[in-house]
């Protein structure tokens, strides 16, 4: 009977030495899945962060391109009025010489004391009419020069906010990707951390099964050098408990919920956000910085200068400074990668849509967004 049990036993130890080298293929199989798709996620965040960069370079573009436009109207507006001033004042030399039937040329030139003078007053009167021409053909060749300079700002405008839309497409489709490979590798955590506590667990057993063997196999040696036919049952050993699985809390250090910062209080953002709303109406205008026309980081710009706060005028750098928030209150930065506003709460901001549109309310319905905040 002894000899039988320690058989059994035996059998029992080396099936679970078998069970063993299962476990740690699991574990090991597990952390190369894991260790590949962290690898992806980490490609996928250099991916997206060069993305960034160069959204961040077009919209400086962009800026650069509707302050040239801004001031080329400008310079067309008043190429326009030097045109139309010279042309006005040739009109009235035009009438006077008509009505006076050219008698102040014919007497200017009667009047010279001797031929040279002669010559000089008919060059002087001739002159004066190719002053005049000259003059208004070089402010005709002005404004068709700003003109197409205008034209072609304009078209060079069109084309970058192609590009950006191209750009904000990529970044949706990385962004998703990347959340997706995120789920993935914490999916796979857990399978990693419930497999090692398994392995642990099984290691566990079988040093309890190894103790208990030992200890049979010393009882029943002992019996049988005795001469002592009394059979000893061998203790069942208890069974370990599992250990539980770790819980893994995320990381939240650049995730400050706390609406203090430093001392600043609800009335820094209310300020904000009421100096957001003067601008209710107002057209979106590339590179716009003033009540006649803003763009979406011009607003969030003006909005901060209004309340004595610097911070930069490029959407991505908005959306990178400040504090991170998760429980945003009226006045932060609403960042989108490439889009800013200023929240207003109950899930609604202030913000300047894209050209065509003017600034207004509009929900945070979004799917990639986060909260800043300067006050």
């Amino acid at each position: 009977m002894i000899k039988f049990k320690q058989v059994f036993l035996a059998s029992v130890l080396a099936s679970s030495m078998v069970v063993t080298p299962v476990f740690a293929d699991d574990v090991s199989n597990l952390q190369n899945s894991k260790n590949a798709a962290q690898s992806e996620v980490n490609s996928l965040q250099s991916e997206l962060q060069t993305l960034i960069e160069k959204m961040s370079k077009l919209e400086d573009d962009l800026v650069s391109t509707g302050q040239q436009i801004t001031q080329a109207q400008d310079d067309l507006t008043v190429a326009k009025e030097k045109e139309h001033q010279q042309y006005e004042d040739m009109k009235k030399r035009i009438k006077y010489m008509y009505e006076e039937g050219n008698s102040t040329a014919i007497e200017t030139l009667i009047s010279a004391e001797n031929f040279s003078d002669l010559l000089n007053k008919a060059e002087y009167v001739q002159n004066v009419h190719s002053y005049d021409r000259k003059q208004l053909q070089e402010y005709i060749d002005t404004k068709q020069q700003i003109a197409d300079l205008k034209a072609q700002l304009e078209e060079d405008q069109a084309n970058l906010e192609s590009m950006q839309s191209d750009y904000e497409a990529e970044q949706t489709t990385l962004s998703n990707t990347l959340e997706s490979k995120k789920e993935e590798v914490a999916d796979l955590d857990q399978q990693l951390q419930a497999a090692v506590a398994a392995a642990e667990a099984k290691r566990q057993a079988e040093e309890a099964a190894s103790t208990s063997n030992s200890g049979s196999q010393t009882v029943g040696n002992t019996t049988n050098n005795n001469n002592n036919n009394t059979t000893v049952t061998p203790s069942t050993p208890s069974t370990p408990s599992t250990p539980s699985t770790p819980t893994v809390t995320p990381d939240t250090s650049n995730n400050n919920s706390s609406s203090d910062n430093g001392g600043s209080t609800y009335g820094n953002g209310s300020a904000i956000l009421s100096a957001a709303a003067a601008y209710l109406g107002v057209p979106y205008v590339w590179s716009g910085t003033s009540g006649s026309g803003v763009d979406c980081s011009g607003l969030v710009y003006l909005a901060h200068q209004a309340c004595g706060i610097q911070i930069t005028r490029n959407s991505y750098s908005q959306g990178s400074g400040g504090q991170a928030v998760s429980d945003p209150q009226p006045g932060d930065v609403v960042c989108y990668g490439g889009h800013v506003g200023i929240y207003a709460g109950g899930g609604q901001m202030i913000h300047a849509p894209q050209p065509g549109e003017v600034v207004c309310y509009t929900s945070v319905n979004y799917a990639y967004h986060w909260y800043r905040r300067y006050w």
